[in-house]
């Protein structure tokens, strides 16, 4: 089975204990964290390694580091083949920092868009910039309703039932 599925199968278990779960997942966050804190001293570098190497030089589990790998798949500039590897298959965390940013910020993830390290790389209007730009690109705009006694939009001067609204 690959690595992918076994991480999936145990963080996402709905029949699994609600406190292990919840364990599992606050050491992960506090992992997870420490590393973006580490890529984030170096933006442009891109990290490559195997899974196992990853795992290792960021001192978490393998199962740890397959979860992150899915959690930074989006954000990157190549994205790595997840569905299928293993242990020993090469993989990169070279990122875009907007996206990275972006996805932060859809997943509510406020303990990593708020990470020190985004001063250095973002000026604090350009994260506000970007943390608006994510928020409205979820947000549904309904167009103004017209009624048929509304003026046309079209400009002709006429009620809309008169004008456009007839073929209703």
């Amino acid at each position: 089975m690959a690595l992918l599925q076994q991480w999936r199968d145990k963080a996402y278990n709905e029949k699994a204990n609600k406190g292990d779960l919840q364990r599992l997942w606050s050491d992960y966050f506090q992992k997870e964290r420490n590393i973006y804190a580490e890529l984030l001293k170096n933006p442009d570098e891109e990290v490559k390694g195997t899974v196992r190497e990853l795992a290792d030089k960021y001192g978490i589990s393998v199962e740890y580091m397959v979860g992150f790998l899915d959690g930074i798949q989006e954000s990157l500039k190549t994205p790595n083949p997840i569905e299928t590897m293993e242990e020993d298959t090469e993989v990169s965390l070279a990122f875009d920092k907007e996206k990275l940013y972006k996805n932060m910020v859809a997943a509510g993830a406020d303990w990593l868009y708020k990470l020190e390290g985004w001063n250095d790389i973002f000026s604090e209007e350009k994260q506000k910039e970007l943390y608006l730009e994510q928020k409205k690109s979820g947000t549904v705009v309904k167009p103004k309703k017209i009624y048929p006694n509304d003026p046309c939009p079209c400009g002709s001067g006429k009620k809309y039932k008169k004008c456009h609204g007839r073929n209703l």
